[in-house]
């Protein structure tokens, strides 16, 4: 079981892109930081997905969320079970989201 930095993204911009994936028999309970590397700021889409690649309307935890130039997301306290995925999106490149926690065996 991992602990520390789980999953890792520089995003492409309005791509959406897979995160992290919570591995085989594990629950993870992380946070995730959305940072804004760029000059101007950009918007961001966050889900908690059953499907890779996919953001289903019932999956978003932020929708079109505006990170102001050089500016930080961050949402503590999350949990998901076995196959679950982050997703992420950003209107533009210059974009990192890092997924940091633990994950623990069922």
């Amino acid at each position: 079981m991992a602990t520390g930095r789980l999953g890792i993204a520089d995003l492409a911009a309005t791509t959406i892109t897979d995160v992290y994936t919570v591995p085989a028999s594990t629950v993870a309970t992380f946070t995730v930081n959305v940072c804004n590397r760029s000059a101007a700021a950009v918007t961001v889409r966050l889900a908690l997905s059953d499907t890779t690649a996919t953001m289903g309307d019932d999956e978003y935890i932020e929708y079109d969320v505006s990170i102001p130039a050089n500016g930080v997301l961050e949402r503590t306290g999350l949990v998901l079970d076995a196959g679950k995925i982050l997703t992420a999106y950003s209107s533009a490149a210059a974009v990192t989201v890092t997924v940091y926690g633990i994950e623990k065996g069922v």
